[in-house]
């Protein structure tokens, strides 16, 4: 399977086309509201619950942008779908709630978020909502065995692996050095064998993505895009840009 041609077509808003200024916060319902008024594609993030649904948030906890604190996991659905975003009155989205509101609009790009700790039931629950839905999708995640369940438990569903040149800043220090070191180089990718890579921009160029792209064809994302710097960086070394902060074509 080929990495959909759409994937590269257009750039993908982070989190949606989110513009704090404005009062609209990202993974919102108004985020993706402008990221389709725009005909951007929404990259998004999702987060296991209690009762195995699947959240549209980055954090894996409460607090950051949201009204409330705690884990993610902790809470059932119908508590989290009742959080508000600071100073807005709109609520944290289901998956499905996502999907409904687009449509079919815009692709979707969904990241799935990661314990790492062997757990697949967000994936699972990622391919029942997305066994009704028809518009375009791909999945990814930092985490290779999430990118492996998406393969076993989505095989028609086109994905790609978020990755980065190091995991040696404070964002990893959770994870084992077995576990950084087995994420290096894309080395997993005979197992998991992503059709795209989403790569840091600020660590384009590099072998691993250089290799993906220019040998096995892996269209290649580079993220989040924000500067001019990193525009010309993603223009150079990728195929498309995850990008914030700005609107592109304007």
């Amino acid at each position: 399977m080929r990495a959909p041609d759409w994937l590269t077509r257009r750039p993908v808003a982070h989190r949606g086309l989110h513009d704090a200024a404005r009062g609209i916060i990202e993974n919102m319902p108004a985020a993706a509201h402008a990221a389709v008024a725009g005909n951007f594609a929404i990259e998004c993030d999702i987060q296991l619950t209690a009762d195995g649904e699947a959240m549209v948030h980055h954090d894996d906890k409460l607090g950051r942008l949201t009204a409330g604190s705690g884990p993610l996991l902790t809470k059932t659905a119908a508590e989290l779908k009742a959080v508000k975003f600071k100073d807005t009155a709109e609520q944290i989205m289901t998956l499905g709630d996502l999907c409904t509101l687009v449509a079919g609009r815009v692709p979707l790009v969904v990241e799935v978020k990661s314990h790492f700790d062997g757990d697949r039931k967000l994936v699972r629950r990622m391919a029942e909502v997305l066994s009704s839905y028809s518009g375009p999708v791909v999945g990814m995640s930092f985490d290779p065995d999430q990118v492996l369940a998406l393969r076993e438990i989505m095989p028609n569903l086109p994905r790609g692996i978020t990755a980065q040149r190091t995991y040696d800043d404070s964002s990893w220090t959770k994870l084992t050095q077995a576990q950084r070191d087995s994420m290096l180089y894309l080395r997993h990718g005979f197992s998991t064998e992503p059709h795209f890579v989403a790569f840091w921009v600020n660590q384009l160029p590099a072998p691993a993505p250089w290799i993906a792209r220019n040998i096995f064809g892996c269209p290649l994302l580079a993220w989040t895009v924000r500067t001019a710097d990193q525009r010309e960086r993603a223009a150079r070394y990728a195929d498309q840009m995850i990008f914030e902060g700005f609107v592109p074509g304007t």
